[in-house]
């Protein structure tokens, strides 16, 4: 490392079996700050100032539950100020609409149902971006891993990088912050504990499960190269804010 000293990566998780997968992989030796606040808003996070970057999780809630989940406000306040700091920022799933919602987005409660592979359709703006435009190496329209039913609209002054026909808004940027609505953090073994959590197989049934099963074994080897090469530019922004 020669001396060089890394800030920490705030991690945020709101689930046990939501972990950060490839993205982990990517960050490699990068510190990280592991943290769960949904229902604690009195919660204590590193300042901003101190961060090298700051990682949303996906999970099962609302992103506006602040009624049953009161930590969600403070992750939604993390983020903006992230966002006015040009922290290099990731949220994924409920990570990326809680992103939007600290800019100002509005969200709308299940607005279409996707849980399955199924294409993205990339932007212009998407297939440049240094994080998602890998995932496009092959096809402006990769296949990747949906599981969500809210969705949100596009924050004022954000570009849209990604939209399926269901969610308009699957993945967007602004500035140093990435959302995406799809999991570019999923290989195997994630997708593994998903479908072995009780409460994720609950909702689909036997059938459904099988299916995402081997789906998984289908798309997951080919999207595994282009998604560590997208996360590690991640990890090389978050590398350049240096202590």
């Amino acid at each position: 490392m020669n001396g060089v000293v890394h800030r920490p990566v705030l991690v945020i998780q709101h689930a046990p079996w939501e972990t950060p997968g490839l993205i982990d992989v990517a960050l490699g030796e990068l510190p990280t700050v592991r943290r769960m606040v949904l229902d604690d808003p009195g919660a204590l996070l590193p300042p901003v100032s101190e961060l090298g970057g700051v990682v949303v999780m996906g999970g099962p809630q609302d992103a506006d539950d602040d009624e049953r989940h009161p930590g969600l406000a403070l992750e939604r306040r993390t983020l903006a100020e992230a966002v006015s700091a040009d922290v290099p920022v990731l949220g994924v799933c409920l990570g990326m609409q809680l992103l939007a919602l600290a800019l100002g987005a509005r969200l709308h409660r299940r607005h279409g149902v996707e849980i399955g592979f199924a294409p993205v359709e990339l932007t212009g703006a998407g297939v440049t971006d240094p994080v998602l435009g890998a995932l496009a190496s092959a096809s402006r329209a990769p296949v990747v891993l949906h599981w969500h039913s809210d969705a949100v609209e596009l924050p004022a002054g954000a570009t849209l990088l990604g939209s399926t026909p269901s969610t308009p808004v699957q993945a967007f940027r602004t500035g140093s912050a990435l959302g995406t609505q799809f999991h570019p953090e999923a290989d195997r073994a994630l997708l593994a504990a998903w479908l072995a959590t009780p409460s994720m197989g609950a909702e689909l049934g036997p059938a459904a499960v099988e299916r995402l099963r081997r789906d998984g074994d289908r798309y997951l080897p080919g999207l595994l190269a282009p998604a560590l090469r997208g996360l590690d530019r991640f990890a090389a922004a978050v590398r350049e804010r240096r202590g």
